[in-house]
């Protein structure tokens, strides 16, 4: 009996990780696509040392963290390796730690994290304004989805108004542009959806734990068992 849901435990472990490399392929695929689409340097600007922090670039990372956490815990558990599930354990703990004091912190300074938020944007406005590139940038695909314009309104651009703010008859000159800042259309779509928000990190929490207990369960077995390779 006890043999028997060990298996079920080990295989349940190897399926979940499968599918979590998956989606971290998928997330990869998302980000290569996003950074060969459009421009990176759009919303939010970063510093030389920082340009990774981009959207695309965001994505992938998360892609490649995820793939290889993944990768960890369905080798451990498929060779049934007690080194690979201890890793696998303390890194899902580690990421637990870094998440909760983050959140911890944007409750903390969630005001002035706002208001940073907003001055990035402004930034990223500038910069992208000032470039004057005919490129596609991620301020179009945002003015596009949130149907917006600027930070705070069209005014932001100038005169140069980019074609993504047009609301209707875009071929005229000048055209009607989008009178919504996007800095309020992004917060009124995160108050719209903060309930998915809040579940959707509810369930990366259930996921790391759930990771945790198989590891550590399948663990402790192997170690009593005297089965698997040794430290």
């Amino acid at each position: 009996m006890a043999q028997g849901c060990l298996k079920c435990l080990k295989y349940t472990m190897c399926i979940s990780n499968f599918l979590c490399f998956m989606c971290g392929v998928a997330l990869m695929g998302l980000g290569g696509y996003l950074m060969a689409t459009f421009k990176v340097d759009g919303l939010i600007p970063s510093p030389a040392d920082l340009s990774m922090l981009s959207i695309p670039n965001l994505l992938l990372i998360c892609g490649i963290i995820i793939t290889c956490i993944s990768f960890l815990g369905f080798l451990g558990a498929l060779k049934e390796n007690r080194c690979l599930l201890l890793t696998f354990f303390l890194v899902l703990f580690l990421l637990m730690v870094v998440e909760l004091a983050l959140a911890c912190l944007m409750l903390v300074n969630n005001e002035e994290i706002v208001n940073k938020v907003k001055g990035d944007l402004i930034n990223g406005l500038n910069s992208t304004k000032t470039k004057n590139s005919t490129e596609e940038s991620e301020w179009d695909l945002v003015q596009k989805r949130f149907m917006c314009c600027g930070v705070n309104n069209y005014t932001d651009w100038g005169n140069n108004i980019p074609k993504s703010c047009c609301q209707d008859e875009c071929d005229k000159v000048p055209f009607q542009s989008y009178t919504m800042g996007c800095f309020v259309a992004l917060s009124e779509w995160f108050e719209d959806n903060y309930l998915y928000c809040g579940i959707g990190v509810i369930s990366i929490c259930i996921v790391e734990v759930l990771g945790m207990c198989f590891a550590v369960t399948l663990f402790c077995h192997i170690t009593s068992s005297g089965l698997g390779y040794k430290l």
